[in-house]
């Protein structure tokens, strides 16, 4: 993993992305010595995001088994197209 400054990374900003697409490097970007931003490839932001998304539904399914008194939005639609 590559660590710039915010103004190389301005002043080196295609250079940046064509590591990142074609080279599967991550960049961070840090102002002040602070790190504040990072450029990754599309297939590194699908993983994450596909990572988010499990980690989402684990905690859901979680949540409606330790609930007793939960109740889903299908039992809510059937309970009103009854009456």
């Amino acid at each position: 993993m590559t660590i710039i400054s915010a103004t190389d990374a301005r002043a080196n900003f295609q250079d940046i992305v064509r590591r990142a697409e074609y080279g599967g490097e991550r960049v961070l970007i840090q102002r002040h010595g602070k790190t504040v931003a990072a450029v990754i490839s599309i297939d590194d932001l699908k993983r994450l995001e596909a990572m988010e998304d499990a980690i989402d539904s684990e905690i859901l399914r979680r949540a409606v088994q330790e609930n007793d008194g939960f109740t889903s939005l299908d039992s809510i639609i059937a309970s009103r197209n009854d009456g």
